[in-house]
């Protein structure tokens, strides 16, 4: 296992703890006590998952949080003393991937990285090589590798950006609703609203401008493929 988790928390006792139950399953984990120093890490060795305090010196956890997302879908698991369903709904908005209450077991953290990380990693696909590749008008895509070309050329995309237009890209010209778009590419057990939908095709379209990323008003959206 050479997962890399960075732990953003001030308070030095759930460091100690958070940190040496992360490292006995076998992570590899470094511990910031702000959001700057965090952002520092993020730019010279950005760890493949953040546990991410709210109540932080400086800048605080949803501020990171929303940086964060700007630039990556990196699992987020955000621990929070706050135990309101506001703020718990804000946390998840902004983009993180889980939310926990303090005080939390140990065990219980471990166990949604451990869940979090099966589910960023890549599915294995049971169809076989042939199925591997996905062609829908200059859009091609290789399932396997996660490999993503327009016009021939291959883009930088993040891996909910990726799911959405790989399951767009199998289903052409179907619409999806943004209530199951959420469960396709979050999981039914997200938390948060249907906004996270639209956040993430603004990235999209910012990144493949010419993409026929169609709204479906009042619903959803759909990749256009004209036939002929």
């Amino acid at each position: 296992m050479n997962e890399y988790i960075g732990v953003v928390e001030d308070d030095r006792n759930i460091q100690n703890i958070v940190s040496a139950y992360l490292k006995k399953e076998g992570y590899h984990v470094t511990v910031v006590e702000s959001a700057e120093e965090a952002w520092e890490q993020w730019r010279e060795d950005p760890p493949s998952m953040w546990v991410l305090d709210i109540m932080l010196p400086g800048m605080d956890g949803y501020e990171f949080c929303k940086k964060i997302r700007e630039e990556s879908d990196v699992p987020i698991i955000i621990i929070s003393a706050k135990d309101e369903e506001i703020d718990k709904i804000l946390g998840l908005e902004l983009g993180g991937d889980d939310y926990l209450t303090k005080p939390f077991s140990p065990r219980e953290l471990v166990a949604r990285v451990k869940r979090l990380f099966k589910r960023a990693q890549p599915a294995l696909q049971q169809n076989g090589d042939s199925h591997d590749k996905v062609v829908a008008g200059q859009l091609l895509i290789y399932r396997n590798e996660r490999r993503l070309f327009w016009n021939g050329k291959e883009q930088d995309i993040t891996t909910k950006e990726f799911d959405m237009l790989l399951l767009l890209a199998d289903n052409v010209n179907r619409a999806f609703s943004r209530e199951e778009l959420l469960t396709r590419i979050w999981g039914e057990d997200y938390f948060g609203s249907d906004r996270a939908v639209d956040d993430l095709v603004k990235r999209i379209r910012k990144k493949i401008a010419d993409l026929p990323l169609e709204t479906v008003w009042g619903y959803g959206y759909r990749l256009r493929r004209d036939e002929g």
